[in-house]
């Protein structure tokens, strides 16, 4: 269709890592053309094999996956199992994926997407950006080569989810985030007219909250095929660890779906505002830990470098993500009947 958007998802894949997926497969204002893969919910190959797993549940093995870092740039790795499940899909269990990755380091393959269709492309990170780092170090003319670029992660104006000040994404490797920012900070700086990163922080993405009922709505989106839909199998059972997850830690039983908000504003910018600031990230020891340091009074005098999302239509995108992947679901039912 016309206006499809080319993107490149980079990922951790967990839970919403999963959904985002299925939402961006379920998309017809999407070209996936590449999945790169990262250590940080689960370690890097388990990522590689959720990814793969989850394309082919939805009928697209025919998108590249890569492996990328297994490790933060500086720090030792940390994952998240209680989070996440020990396999990062919660108690959903997958076949074995079919395709194997593609050869190669998820940094490069962004580098050549880049390259090769400049001006075109949009880049979604879901994850710690250390694959991003690591390309914008091969490439340092990355931030213009690309049309977009959206990221999930941090905690602007809000508390965080892993300590009081950080975000998960930015805590498990902050150096990669401060190199990130840093370039396109002097990308901005150098290029004013350069689109700046969209950042959905806990701000916003913490306001898109999946409950039992959406579950019901995928089903009656789904219609007949619902009973034998393996998407719908596998969403249910994922995220019956997610709510446990979130009624323990969170109080509702339900969850944060961060992940495929950021791909739906990725797709549609509407269903987001955002003010222009410089954010930096500390990467030294203490409670500042991963912390997002927004210059929101401009006290720096530095040039803007992140378009970060202080408003956002969750429910628009809660109900198109019903619609989206129930239609997915029914689809697929169809071809494994």
């Amino acid at each position: 269709m016309a206006g499809r958007t080319p993107l490149i998802l980079d990922v951790d894949t967990g839970i919403d890592d999963a959904l985002a997926l299925l939402y961006a497969c379920a998309s017809p204002d999407a070209d996936l053309l590449a999945v790169t893969c990262v250590a940080g919910n689960v370690d890097a190959p388990q990522v590689a094999t959720n990814t793969r797993a989850v394309l082919e549940l939805a009928g697209r093995a025919d998108v590249p996956v890569l492996l990328g870092a297994e490790r933060p740039l500086v720090k030792a790795l940390g994952t998240t199992p209680e989070t996440h499940g020990p396999f990062g899909i919660g108690n959903a269990e997958l076949p074995t994926p079919s395709r194997e990755l593609e050869p190669g380091h998820a940094a490069d393959r962004i580098v050549a997407l880049a390259r090769s269709r400049p001006g075109e492309m949009t880049l979604v990170t879901l994850g710690p950006l250390t694959n991003l780092a690591l390309a914008v170090e091969r490439e340092p003319s990355l931030p213009r080569l690309l049309r977009g670029y959206v990221l999930m992660g941090g905690a602007y104006r809000a508390p965080g989810n892993t300590t009081p000040t950080t975000e998960w994404n930015l805590h498990v490797d902050p150096d990669a985030a401060k190199a990130v920012f840093a370039a396109w900070a002097a990308a901005c700086a150098a290029s004013p007219e350069l689109p700046r990163p969209l950042a959905m922080g806990l701000d916003v993405t913490e306001r898109a909250r999946f409950m039992p009922v959406h579950l019901g709505q995928l089903a009656l989106r789904a219609g007949a095929a619902a009973r034998d839909s393996p998407i719908l199998r596998f969403i249910g059972d994922a995220l019956r660890f997610y709510f446990e997850f979130h009624e323990r830690y969170d109080g509702f039983h339900g969850a944060f779906i961060h992940d495929p908000f950021v791909v739906a504003a990725a797709l549609d910018r509407s269903l987001v505002m955002t003010q222009p600031v410089f954010v930096d990230v500390e990467a030294g020891p203490g409670l500042a830990h991963g912390m997002t340091v927004a210059d929101w009074r401009g006290i720096t005098g530095k040039p803007t470098n992140l378009d970060v999302a202080v408003e956002a239509d969750a429910e628009t995108f809660l109900a198109r993500l019903v619609e989206r992947v129930g239609d997915l679901a029914a689809r697929r039912a169809v071809v494994a009947g």
